[in-house]
């Protein structure tokens, strides 16, 4: 399956329509056009950071306007944010995004996490790792050469065979001013996939994403009522829907501290999901900050040395990213360095 089209919403933040992110935004334009691919802006994605703030009701509407379109092959999110469980009654509430589902692809992470668990409730297959304004429109001379060989597999075939290790790792930009437009950002040898413990060789279905937003799912401390709207709609997965699947989790660009990490893990802990999965990916912390102390809250939680733990993907908010297949089997082998998904 080729994409030809690519549909893009705004789930979260709406600062893909603001002035400041249009040049890179025409520039992400530009470079898919390169592929014979169109770019569709859904109705209400561009309309900017405050009109999506307070009408989570558009950036639903949005997406079920995706699915619907016949045209969309790919639906991309065009960056993450921190509120899109605000969605939930515009998508659940009377089955509006059951009865809109197709077939299609689904492209985001950070605080799309949220969507992604969203559509395994209603048993759609996703696809984790990379988002519109952050790859398609990096600021650099061109995408990010690990980052653009996983897409070009998406946009060619459909799927993700396989995910190796990069070779560099990248630190953020300084900023995403104009000044950062054209600059490659510093690039520093990768190491491959390390195992933490446990078996080298495990498989399961992968799922999870980013760990601070689903510290947000069981903690009200961000927005007061998210824990009890994603409770409302039965958003997180059962302890026994966990059971067999791969856990990954990876930090956001707010590098959370050691204390809230092992908080988010405790939470996930206490909810049945480290017993309960055959193994946990982790994603390299941005700029590697705190990522000797959580692979030590990692031991010391999971609190299983025969639970395999293998980190060092770059995956998420850390620079270049790969795509994980969300929902297909997949086998990790870290002697091979390798994760193979079967279809």
């Amino acid at each position: 399956m080729k994409i030809k089209t690519i549909g893009v919403v705004s789930l979260s933040s709406g600062m893909l329509g603001e002035d400041f992110a249009k040049r890179q935004r025409e520039l992400g334009v530009k470079r898919m056009e390169k592929y014979g691919i169109k770019v569709k802006f859904m109705t209400n994605a561009l309309k900017g950071i405050a009109y999506l703030n307070e009408h989570p009701e558009a950036r639903a509407a949005d997406l079920i306007e995706a699915f619907q379109d016949p045209e969309v092959d790919l639906i991309m999110t065009a960056i993450g944010g921190d509120d899109t469980y605000r969605l939930l009654p515009y998508l659940f509430g009377h089955d509006e995004l059951k009865n809109a589902l197709t077939d299609k692809l689904f492209l985001g992470f950070s605080d799309t996490t949220v969507n992604h668990l969203m559509l395994h409730k209603l048993g759609l297959p996703t696809l984790y790792g990379q988002a519109f304004l952050t790859e398609i429109c990096e600021l650099g001379p061109e995408m990010l050469p690990y980052s653009r060989q996983c897409f070009e597999e998406l946009i060619e075939t459909g799927r993700i065979a396989e995910v190796r290790p990069s070779a560099l790792w990248y630190e953020e930009h300084k900023s995403f001013g104009p000044e950062e437009f054209g600059v490659a950002p510093v690039s520093h040898e990768n190491g491959g996939f390390e195992l933490l413990q446990g078996p080298a060789v495990f498989r399961g279905k992968i799922l999870g994403g980013c760990i601070c937003t689903l510290f947000d799912l069981f903690d009200g401390g961000r927005y007061a009522d998210s824990p009890a709207l994603c409770a409302e709609y039965g958003l997180f997965p059962s302890a026994e829907d966990w059971k067999g699947k791969i856990l990954l989790l990876e930090s956001s660009e707010e590098r959370p501290s050691p204390e809230k990490y092992r908080t988010a893990l405790m939470h996930l802990k206490n909810a049945g999901v480290l017993a309960a999965v055959s193994g946990l990916l982790i994603g390299k912390p941005q700029n590697e900050v705190y990522d000797k102390e959580y692979r030590e809250i990692l031991r010391e939680v999971v609190d299983d040395p025969s639970k395999p733990i293998v980190c060092n993907l770059s995956i998420g908010h850390a620079m270049p990213r790969c795509i994980l297949p969300f929902g297909i089997e997949a086998e990790v082998d870290v002697n091979e360095q390798r994760i193979r998904f079967f279809y």
